[in-house]
């Protein structure tokens, strides 16, 4: 797993994520000067690959997708230490090789592929994790096609952010062996792609507004003559409304807002089920 940057500004963003390498020269006070095909790349560090793959949660039913996979690593331990199969995709040869030769050494050969492949033009679909450590631009033109997977499928990033679309976790790793920048530690930040909740829902005697950022709600619930006004984080298909006094957890299901458990000022939601109402509730 590596970080990735061309030698001049000018190249394109695919360029940018060739080997999740990262330019030595252009962290070196840009000391280069001239271009070259093969963007030399630094490993991760061990305790920064197993951070990502602890905090995503990765079991032995998940597929690991690794976008710019560089040596393999994060692909092979995931298979290695956690059962799950993985594709890494890289743009380099050599290093598509390197990572095959590395599964069958560590003999997960089987539930780990690698193939030469454009980060850009790979189905991010088949994926219930995604891990990468790519460029920040890199990740902004990632985001709306993150946003759209399935609820629920978890992306790790090493170091660098969504930007406005705030981890869900983040935690710094002790990395002694970092090779590169003068802070021996890295940063991992988690994401569960939320559902878009946004809209109207009605129920019989029940009205839910919902306006959604990202993972972030907020709305207000009618009954009767009643408003109350609340917020909400969506992870996955899930939300807990935080009232002030009590609240209830949603659960998106088969179109429908399930009320799974309500408390205090929520008391009366329980086991309701909402619909969408495009035209408001009647």
């Amino acid at each position: 797993m590596a970080l990735s940057r061309p030698l001049t500004e000018r190249r394109s963003p695919k360029s940018a994520v060739l080997g999740r390498g990262l330019l030595l020269a252009a962290l070196l006070a840009l000391t280069a000067v001239h271009a070259q095909d093969e963007v030399p790349f630094v490993t991760s560090p061990q305790p920064v690959t197993m951070a990502m793959l602890e905090l995503a949660g990765v079991r032995a039913d998940d597929v690991v997708l690794d976008l710019g996979s560089g040596d393999g690593r994060i692909v092979i331990a995931a298979a290695q230490r956690f059962g799950a199969r993985g594709l890494g995709v890289e743009l380099s040869p050599e290093l598509v090789q390197r990572s095959r030769d590395n599964a069958a050494r560590a003999g997960v050969a089987a539930r780990a592929q690698f193939r030469v492949q454009d980060l850009f033009e790979t189905d991010l679909t088949t994926a219930s994790v995604i891990t990468m450590y790519l460029l920040p631009e890199v990740n902004l033109q990632l985001r709306p096609k993150l946003l759209a997977l399935e609820p629920g499928t978890r992306i790790v990033s090493h170091d660098w952010d969504l930007g406005a679309w705030q981890p869900d976790r983040t935690v710094v790793v002790d990395a002694p062996d970092k090779p590169v920048g003068l802070d021996k530690s890295s940063r991992v930040h988690l994401w569960v792609v939320p559902a878009p909740l946004a809209g109207q829902w009605c129920a019989a005697g029940h009205g839910l507004r919902l306006e959604q950022t990202f993972q972030m709600l907020r709305g207000e619930w009618t009954h009767g003559s009643a408003r109350t006004a609340f917020e909400s984080r969506v992870v996955g298909r899930t939300a807990q409304l935080q009232m002030s006094d009590g609240g209830a957890r949603l659960a998106l299901a088969d179109a429908q807002l399930r009320v799974e458990a309500a408390s205090g000022a929520g008391s009366a939601l329980q086991g309701v089920v909402f619909s969408r109402e495009a035209e408001g509730c009647r």
